[in-house]
Order: C-alpha cells, then sequence, then structure tokens
C-alpha cells in the first residue's frame, strides 16, 4: 500500500500530539518555543547587566508554571468536565495571582537594578507585553489538549466498533456451533419419545438461548439479568446434553438492583464457555461450574469456579486463547484502568475473576 507524502506527514503530526514516545520531545519544543517568545519580548531590557537574565527567567518561570497548571489541573479536572464557568473563572484568577506574583518580585528583587533612565511607564508597557504572550499560548494549549483528548477518543471508539464487528462475526461463525445444535436437537428428538414434558422445557430454553444470541446481543448494552438468563439457559442446555455435570448461579443482590443494572452483551459468555469446556471430565466424575454475581460500592464482582481433569487436555487450544484475548482487549477498550481481571488455573479448579465499573 503506497502513502502520499501528504498522508504521512498528516499521521505524523497527530501521533507526535498524542504518542506517549513524542512526550519528552513535545514539551522540549514547547519550552525553547516559549523562551524565545519571551525573549522577543522588551521587558527584560530594562534592567542591567547580568540581572536582564534573571528577570527574563524569573517571568520565564512563573509563566511556563501557569501554563503547566492550565494543562494538568484545570484543563482536565474542569475543561474536560464540561465545568466551563468554574474553568475560566480559575483562568483568570490564576492570572491574577501570577501577574501579581511577577509585580511582587519585580518591586523586591529587581527593584535596585533597574535602569534609572527607563520610563517607567515604557518598563510596565514591555511587562504587559511579555505577560499578553502567555494568553494566546495557555489557549493554544488548552485547544491541543482538547485535540489530543478527542483522537485518543476517536481512535478508541474506531478500536472498539472493530473489535465489536469482529467479534460479532466470530460469535455468529463459532458460538452457536452447529456441533452443539445438532446434539441439542438429537437429544430432543430421544426426549419426545421418552419425557414430552422435559422436551418441551428443552425447546423452550433452546429458543431462549438463541434469541438471546439474535437480538440483545448486537445492543451495546443489555440488562444484567438478561445476561444471567442467558448464562442459566447456556449451563442448563449443556447439563442436559452431558451427564455428571451440575451447576449453580449466585446473585448476590436484590432482584430490583440486577433489573437496573446495564452491562455490554455477551460480557461473561466468553468465561462461561471456557468454564464448560475445562470442566469436561472423561473419566465420568462428577464436573461443575459455579458463578458468583455481586455489587459493592459501584463495583460489579463476577466469579466463576470450574472444576477441571488433569487428563483433559482442551482440542480448541487456538480458538480458546483468542477468545480470552478478545475478551481482555474489548474489556481494555470498554473500561481502561477500571477494571481488573484475575485468572487461576490450578490442578482442579480454573477460577475467573473479574471486576468492573457499573
Amino acid at each position: 500500500m503506497k502513502y502520499s507524502p501528504w498522508k504521512f506527514e498528516e499521521t505524523f503530526v497527530m501521533d507526535f500530539l498524542v504518542e506517549a514516545k513524542y512526550g519528552f520531545r513535545r514539551h522540549l519544543l514547547f519550552l525553547i518555543f516559549f523562551f524565545f517568545l519571551m525573549y522577543s519580548a522588551r521587558f527584560w531590557h530594562w534592567y542591567s547587566g547580568m540581572y536582564q537574565y534573571y528577570v527574563l527567567f524569573f517571568v520565564y518561570a512563573v509563566l511556563i508554571t501557569m501554563v503547566y497548571i492550565n494543562i494538568y489541573v484545570l484543563v482536565p479536572r474542569f475543561f474536560f468536565k464540561t465545568k466551563y464557568v468554574t474553568y475560566l473563572v480559575l483562568l483568570v484568577l490564576m492570572g491574577v495571582v501570577g501577574l501579581n506574583f511577577i509585580g511582587y518580585g519585580f518591586r523586591l528583587f529587581f527593584e535596585d537594578f533597574r535602569v534609572k533612565n527607563i520610563i517607567r511607564e515604557s518598563e510596565r508597557g514591555g511587562v504587559y507585553e511579555g505577560i499578553l504572550m502567555c494568553i494566546p499560548i495557555i489557549l493554544t494549549t488548552t485547544t491541543i489538549k482538547l485535540l489530543q483528548k478527542w483522537i485518543n477518543d476517536s481512535k478508541r471508539i474506531n478500536e472498539l466498533s472493530n473489535l465489536t464487528l469482529n467479534m460479532e462475526l466470530n460469535e455468529l461463525r463459532n458460538q452457536i456451533n452447529p456441533h452443539f445444535l445438532f446434539n441439542m436437537l438429537n437429544n430432543v428428538k430421544a426426549l419426545i419419545r421418552t419425557d414430552p414434558e422435559k422436551a418441551s422445557v428443552v425447546i423452550v430454553k433452546l429458543s431462549e438461548f438463541l434469541r438471546y444470541q439474535l437480538y440483545e446481543n448486537s445492543e451495546e448494552k443489555t440488562l444484567l439479568t438478561s445476561e444471567i438468563d442467558f448464562l442459566s439457559n447456556f449451563l442448563n442446555l449443556e447439563k442436559i446434553r452431558r451427564d455428571h455435570f451440575s451447576f449453580d448461579i449466585q446473585i448476590h443482590m436484590d432482584r430490583r438492583t440486577v433489573n437496573s443494572i446495564f452491562i455490554p452483551p455477551n460480557l461473561f459468555t466468553t468465561f462461561v464457555e471456557n468454564a464448560v469446556k475445562h470442566s469436561i471430565d472423561i473419566s465420568g466424575r462428577e464436573s461443575y461450574v459455579k458463578t458468583e454475581i455481586s455489587i459493592e460500592n459501584k463495583q460489579l464482582y463476577f466469579l466463576c469456579i470450574n472444576s477441571r481433569s488433569a487428563d483433559y487436555i482442551i482440542s480448541d487450544k487456538k480458538n480458546s486463547g483468542l477468545g480470552l484475548a478478545n475478551i481482555t482487549r474489548r474489556l481494555e477498550l470498554l473500561y481502561g484502568d477500571a477494571f481488573e481481571l484475575q485468572i487461576e488455573s490450578g490442578d482442579k479448579e480454573y477460577i475467573v475473576n473479574l471486576k468492573i465499573p457499573v
């Protein structure tokens, strides 16, 4: 694939503004540019000898401090959180305090070194000239921070959309695999002859299982109770399909809370599917899958434990690992650093602990 010079230059500029690897060079370039901007002002020429440069660096240090307070305190804590009036008030207040601090520093440290034949009004005008240079710099840095946030948010949205699309395509191909449905339909066929009532229950659960996959899986958010029902139907179908298999789903919250919480669909499905795969015991011993869901301090806790046999080897390790990689990446895109995922693989049990904000 060929890239035009303009396209390459545009990409590099955006990466330079956003990527962490360019952080030091970004700040160094800005500090040098700001220094030469202050150097072109007149105020520091009103002092004699080396004190010219002391005045220059004093004003430079105060103004650059104000700029970085704006970048790392005022903008992220107020402007990005739509507290625009508070941001503007604090910005003006910071400017007034900074201006008075500079004036106080001039009188305290540099008054005796001012050139006597310089008219005070001219000196004051030179000082204001240096101060006013800081205004467009602060506005520019605010704009750059806003641009950085927009670029990062756009990247995350695009990456999440692409990942979600790929996951949905993979789920359509793999999650309801033909072999599973074939076995379930054979079980229903046999149950119709021996236990028609049980066969009817299986058909209802299978229809609910498919309905969730076809409809709710395409939504951005789904009710927690729908996700729990889906997991229950999935495990119930697995219990019918396999002998010596049991499961337990414990919900440590009231029904009202369960019915009011929304989460991304199929957030727990991959973990439960892996639990079912790992729990298979070819020796015929009892196998199990246990899940617990609770909420504490606006954090949702999901625990999944399954038995495992040392003699059983997952035949589809590639797809199993890919599923965990996809769900981990999806969690990163959805919650950033706000989630915790711990997986423990022991000789007798496989344990997944997940915590997400709600």
